[in-house]
């Protein structure tokens, strides 16, 4: 029997052409006090970094947000959080693409590039938490070009599908698996 647990939802859109980062934005509007499921959107970030503050594409094409939360836990629950983050992205593309995808217990997402016959980071999730909040930045390259220098590291769905996507509905599919994923958290986390 599956069980049925009540879901949220994105409560507030800042939607945005371009950002240094949605995660620096996002970190600002949670320390002002911005609500629970606000949804910082970006079509690219110029100073995206990920982990050891190491730089991370996301140009034109490619999916990137960070969502604020309130959850009432403890801000060491924030990496699982970021592995519950990385879980609903690799769902997202596995079953609606059906390419493979594994997640990294950093909460990075390897998709499987058979044409290259080898693993490489579609999706990077980056959380941090405060007293009252958490925040979780997700990059996935959907149709973004990637750089030359990041070729043998990372792929875009585009690449992997040969042909673009709608941004809007993997983002809506994503947000979906998101928010089942994160009513686990909760429960789990308590």
């Amino acid at each position: 029997m599956e069980e049925t647990l009540p879901l949220q939802s994105v409560t507030k859109v800042i939607g945005l052409e371009c950002v240094l980062s949605t995660q620096t934005l996002a970190r600002e509007l949670a320390q002002s006090g911005e609500e629970h499921g606000t949804l910082v959107l970006a079509c690219c970030q110029s100073q995206a970094c990920g982990r050891d503050a190491r730089p991370f594409p996301a140009a034109e094409g490619g999916v990137y947000f960070t969502l604020i939360l309130r959850p009432n836990k403890c801000a060491c629950q924030a990496a699982s959080l970021g592995v519950k983050a990385a879980e609903a992205v690799a769902q997202t593309v596995s079953s609606v693409f059906e390419v493979k995808t594994k997640v990294k217990p950093c909460g990075d997402v390897l998709a499987w590039d058979a044409k290259n016959r080898a693993w490489k980071k579609i999706c990077g999730v980056w959380t941090e938490a405060d007293a009252d909040w958490m925040l979780v930045g997700v990059g996935v390259h959907v149709n973004d070009r990637i750089p030359a220098s990041q070729k043998d590291i990372c792929v875009s769905l585009k690449q992997l599908i040969g042909s673009e996507t709608s941004k809007e509905l993997f983002l809506d599919e994503l947000l979906e698996n998101f928010w089942k994923h994160y009513a686990h958290w909760l429960q789990s986390a308590r």
